[in-house]
């Protein structure tokens, strides 16, 4: 019975994934469709340019505030209409810095301003709100300390904003140290995907799409008349997003602008971002379900794929599970081979996989280039990417249930290091803590628990191979997670 009852959960985690690889072959569609328009061109005369108010929260950022500074100052806009806003919830040495670079930049006519608060309550999502308070712009222009806006940033997105419904327009992310490691080239690999077939399969159809938390700007009164940013979940972003999209505020992505910024360089940083939007998802899962359900608004396929959406973290529990359960079942088969037809069902994750990586080749192909080398590089990162998103399985599963039952947690930025180059020496940054988190454990212990599943195969379960490469890569996920893990510096 116990057995049964293994096998029954199995299922239906197996089937929540399949449904969501469907769901990214279903937007894939829409991403071609895209692809094969003309791109609008919008352009403004400068006597039709409004006032903008751009948001630069900042907390502890001292590698990167100078940086920041100076390509705010280059983007191409009128003076007059720009109003800068440093939203500085620092507590080091960064707040005097910024107050240097305010007046420096101030003699170049500049309207930096420096805005503080007592205390950090509502964390980013406080810091947006209180700011919102002495914003003068029609427009709210956001970029986190790390991103690094293009001179024509500001020229090419206002004038989409003609369209008086719309409430937000999104550009997408680049990465200026894609190339630092395995860590840094999954990370960017996996944001694409998101940033491509995700962001614009859902724009196109007029499903909900998210704001990214930076790269985005929004009509000032799209934010008001939406309830404005609330702390009550980590993805402050993801929350105001689906509340605007309820209120039939409309978004538009614009693919071809990309802001770079700089991706997470360590394991600990890389673990307390993913932690962060992985409980924010399913935060936002249980905050919004009934709302989206209840609405008389939005069609149904709109509310399958914006539900769907925020489960999109919990992707990572149903493979945990699947993955785990995945033990007991080779000892249940050794025992009693009445059960072997149900691992014929195992095929639904193969065939979840093929569907993923096909979707994801047309993406990289359509990006990268296609090509006998460029199918290698592909099929090589999308190796790596499956093995260590599974070995992040167990830290995104504990965010996940975290989110799901509403415990309360505080929000933990991303340290930024101004690292381009592996020349780089992160042991001289000052945010930089060893650091051994208590899911260490955990890994370690899927580690030699996925090890021993290996061993099964051999020696116990009469050679049977059935869940060999799954494991494997089980296996070696836990294991680059476990060894960054003692190897890094933050």
């Amino acid at each position: 019975m116990f057995s049964y009852l293994i096998l029954i959960i199995y299922f239906f985690c197996l089937l929540l994934i399949f449904v969501f690889s469907l769901s990214q072959a279903y937007l894939l569609f829409f991403y071609i469709k895209k692809k094969r328009q003309k791109t609008k061109k919008f352009l403004l005369s400068e006597k039709k340019l409004p006032k903008v108010t751009i948001q630069l929260p900042i907390y502890n950022e001292l590698y990167v505030i100078e940086r920041l500074f100076k390509k705010i100052s280059e983007l191409k806009y009128p003076k007059k209409l720009l109003q800068i806003h440093v939203l500085d919830d620092s507590d080091d040495e960064s707040f005097q810095l910024i107050v240097k670079l305010i007046k420096l930049y101030k003699t170049k006519g500049f309207q930096f301003e420096q805005i503080t608060r007592s205390n950090r309550e509502g964390f980013k999502a406080g810091a947006l709100r209180n700011g919102l308070k002495f914003a003068k712009g029609e427009f709210i222009a956001i970029f986190d300390a790390d991103f690094l806006p293009e001179a024509d940033w500001l020229i090419k997105t206002i004038p989409h904003f003609e369209n008086k419904n719309i409430g937000l327009i999104q550009t997408r992310w680049g990465h200026i140290n894609r190339n630092y490691s395995t860590l840094t080239k999954i990370q960017a690999f996996a944001l694409d995907i998101h940033f491509t077939l995700e962001q614009v399969g859902r724009n196109i159809n007029n499903h909900f799409m998210n704001f990214n938390g930076t790269a985005g700007i929004w009509r000032k009164k799209c934010i008001i008349d939406s309830g404005n940013w609330q702390g009550d979940t980590l993805t402050e972003d993801l929350d105001l997003s689906f509340r605007a999209q309820l209120k039939n505020w409309e978004f538009k992505y614009l693919e071809e602008i990309i802001s770079p910024a700089e991706l997470p360089i360590t394991i600990n940083a890389v673990k307390s971002q993913q932690y962060r939007w992985n409980k924010g998802g399913a935060e936002n899962f249980q905050k919004m379900f009934w709302r989206i359900i209840k609405s008389k608004s939005i069609n149904v396929t709109t509310k399958i794929i914006g539900l769907i959406h925020l489960l999109s973290s919990s992707m990572f529990l149903n493979v945990f599970i699947i993955s785990f359960l995945s033990v007991p079942l080779l000892f249940f088969n050794n025992l009693n081979n009445q059960i072997n037809w149900f691992f014929n069902i195992s095929s639904i994750f193969i065939i979840s996989t093929i569907i993923l990586f096909i979707s994801y080749w047309i993406i990289y192909k359509i990006n990268f280039g296609s090509g006998i080398k460029s199918f290698f590089n592909y099929t090589k990162n999308f190796i790596l990417f499956l093995t260590i998103i599974s070995g992040f399985s167990c830290h995104n599963s504990i965010a996940v249930l975290k989110g799901h039952l509403r415990k309360k947690s505080p929000f933990i930025r991303t340290p930024k290091f101004n690292i381009e180059s592996i020349k780089n020496n992160v042991k001289q940054n000052i945010y930089s803590k060893k650091i051994i988190p208590i899911n260490f454990l955990f890994d370690l212990f899927l580690t030699f628990y996925f090890f021993l599943s290996l061993c099964i195969s051999f020696f116990i379960n009469n050679g049977s191979f059935k869940l060999f490469p799954f494991h494997l890569i089980l296996f070696l996920g836990y294991s680059y997670i476990v060894i960054n893990t003692l190897k890094s510096d933050n």
